[in-house]
């Protein structure tokens, strides 16, 4: 069986949906449930709106005309106006391993030099070790404490990357 073919956009209005439902799916599969989680960010809902703001950027993965997961960056929330945030980056199960992580993540990181931050830190929890060994590879490293007031507390591993 060949892998499956992907592509990566912008986030559109369109995509809101599919993101929420992505989101919401895949954080119990961690654990991640309850407050201090996104799961309970209102942002989900409305992902389209939120990365249009200036300094920001959501890409989605496509299979088959199906948005299959995204990521993307934009301020951290209470942090300073150097650092970028990588923010809600999911994927389904069968978009797993396909490569399109790396490929989200480069596009990321891309945007947001562009944007000028010079720094990007990311959260995420105990348990997503595949994810943690992406960020790894793309360059983040482990932090001892969170940065800025994302409002995510039942995070527990922080990284960060500079640009």
């Amino acid at each position: 069986m060949k892998p499956a073919e992907y592509t990566i956009r912008p986030i559109e209005a369109r995509d809101d949906a599919a993101m929420a439902a992505i989101i919401r799916g895949v954080m119990p599969e961690f654990g991640a449930c309850g407050s201090g989680f996104a799961i309970n960010d209102p942002e989900v809902d409305w992902m389209h709106r939120a990365y249009s703001s200036p300094r920001a950027a959501y890409f989605v993965v496509e299979v088959d005309g199906e948005v299959v997961g995204g990521g993307g960056v934009a301020p951290l929330e209470g942090g300073d106006a150097d650092t970028c945030e990588l923010r809600k980056m999911y994927f389904l199960p069968r978009a797993r391993g396909l490569g399109a992580g790396a490929k989200v993540m480069e596009l990321s990181l891309g945007k947001a030099r562009e944007f000028g931050f010079r720094r990007c830190y990311l959260e995420t929890l105990t348990g997503m070790d595949a994810a943690m060994r992406l960020y790894e590879r793309s360059g983040f490293r482990r932090i001892d404490a969170p940065l800025g007031a994302t409002g995510h507390g039942g995070c527990d591993i922080w990284y960060l990357r500079e640009l």
